[in-house]
């Protein structure tokens, strides 16, 4: 068993992060299109960003106006920076880092389950990274509802890979001051049910 960042950074070394532009592009794609629909501009951050491939993704949208990346290996930060000079990346534990400067968007695909107290992490995302009126919007596939992915953690071989129900993951935003809460499950087929997406606004 390891910690997720040094599995992460070795995912950067062998390649394997290159799965995740093909992996999580519907999810992605359908968070993207409904946390930029109907804003003229906006700035956007991608927590827990890997090599980058959102952050380049939507700094192609006339639209955006700043994206940067932030995520805790510096394997896939220095990946991220290699292919894409354009836009800023940092490598920091999202747990204590603040962006130079508030956004009208956070975006994350698969990262929250990742930390001990992702309550606390939404919470300081919360107060330290979105402006007022800014959306938090989270996708994730490990969760309670999510049978597959049950096994993951022992698949993976992590440490630290945190489920809750859709019902605990809602909470978490309520708790840290999230109004207009939505959610939805993205992709069902069969067995799997899909990603659990929620959004909330400051």
């Amino acid at each position: 068993m390891d910690s997720p960042i040094n599995v992460f950074s070795d995912w950067a070394l062998n390649g394997k992060d290159e799965g995740m532009a093909k992996d999580h592009s519907s999810s992605v794609k359908n968070m993207i299109e409904y946390s930029t629909k109907g804003l003229a501009e906006f700035s956007f951050i991608d927590a827990g960003c890997g090599n980058g491939w959102t952050v380049r993704n939507i700094s192609s949208n006339p639209k955006c106006k700043k994206a940067i990346g932030v995520d805790g290996s510096l394997n896939m930060i220095e990946k991220a920076k290699k292919i894409d000079p354009k836009n800023q990346y940092f490598c920091n534990d999202l747990m204590s880092w603040s962006p130079p400067a508030k956004a009208d968007i956070v975006h994350s695909m698969e990262v929250f389950y990742y930390f001990e107290k992702p309550d606390l992490l939404i919470k300081h995302v919360y107060e330290s990274w979105i402006v007022s009126g800014g959306r938090l919007i989270m996708g994730i596939d490990f969760y309670k509802e999510n049978t597959p992915s049950h096994t993951w953690q022992e698949d993976c071989c992590i440490t630290t890979m945190k489920m809750f129900p859709q019902k605990e993951w809602i909470k978490f935003f309520k708790s840290a001051g999230f109004k207009k809460i939505d959610t939805w499950f993205h992709g069902k087929d069969g067995n799997w049910n899909g990603t659990l997406i929620v959004s909330g606004i400051k």
